[in-house]
């Protein structure tokens, strides 16, 4: 498939995409199957700034000494994929999207200061039981080598008749000789922190009324919030060389809450994981953590 390509500098402020965000509250009913946007939108260079990457670490519990926490690159990312969510090309309303999963593939270690070449596109419709999903694509470049890409799956849910191939690349992991090795206390505005940091100001996540328009008693936790959490508490010291996290996201963490981290005791460089309701019975998001570090 063919994309047109654009350029994105400066980037639209925050106030812009939640103002395209509510224009695109109202879509027109469909006729016939949807359309895949056919835009790449790239930024030029991104840079990997210490003060952002350090707020986006507090959110999530790293500390400076892990280096560039593998997810982090996903923040930048993130308003292209609301600008792809949010145009009149994309055949449905962005708020309410439900991020299913993701797949993160780090190439090269991240530096602080390093400047990345962004580009991303809608790649794929993917036909889920629950609705019409759809895989949008991020790939980061540093002097025209590809140093980090992810696969982001995003479900629109009641969609009758979705489009795409079914989606058939759901984690599985053995669930015995998990241990719970930690406890999360997760804040009524944990929302509202974190979408600071990430730009993602989904109603569902920073706002009890908002949430409950689509169908959530309360506002839920971040996706990648989860994710970012459970990658601090894994993540070694001295920086990533290469790694990979993939990830499914389960039920829905609802603010406030207690959350539980489920994994094996480390015995290499790969973790699975899950995290868990306080209970430990019930999962919110299921994961692998696979990485090679570098002390250099």
């Amino acid at each position: 498939m063919d994309y047109v390509t654009q350029i994105i500098d400066p980037p639209p402020s925050r106030t812009q995409l939640l103002l395209d965000g509510v224009r695109a509250l109202r879509k027109p009913k469909l006729d016939g199957a949807p359309l895949l946007p056919r835009e790449c939108l790239v930024r030029s260079a991104v840079a990997l700034s210490a003060g952002a990457i350090a707020a986006y670490g507090h959110a999530c519990g790293f500390w400076r000494e892990q280096g560039v926490p593998l997810s982090y690159p996903h923040v930048l990312a993130f308003p292209l994929h609301l600008m792809l969510l949010t145009r009149p090309s994309f055949p449905y309303p962005a708020s309410g999207m439900v991020h299913l999963a993701n797949r993160i593939h780090q190439h090269q270690r991240l530096h602080e200061g390093q400047a990345l070449r962004l580009q991303v596109w809608c790649e794929r419709w993917v036909a889920h039981p629950k609705g019409q999903a759809l895989s949008i694509a991020t790939r980061a470049y540093s002097a025209d080598a590809l140093v980090w890409q992810s696969d982001s799956l995003y479900l629109r849910r009641d969609v009758k008749g979705p489009v795409g191939e079914p989606w058939e690349d759901a984690l599985t992991l053995q669930e015995d000789g998990l241990l719970c090795s930690q406890r999360w206390a997760v804040p009524a505005d944990l929302g509202r922190r974190f979408a600071k940091v990430s730009g993602d100001f989904n109603p569902i996540h920073t706002s009890v009324i908002g949430a409950r328009i689509f169908g959530f008693r309360r506002a839920i936790a971040h996706g990648m919030w989860t994710l970012g959490r459970a990658l601090a508490a894994q993540q070694p010291p001295g920086g990533l060389e290469h790694a990979q996290a993939h990830c499914d996201f389960k039920l829905p963490i609802f603010l406030p809450g207690q959350v539980t981290l489920w994994n094996r005791p480390v015995t290499g460089p790969r973790g699975e994981f899950e995290v868990r309701n306080a209970a430990g019975d019930k999962p919110h998001m299921r994961g692998l953590f696979v990485w090679n570090e570098n002390r250099q």
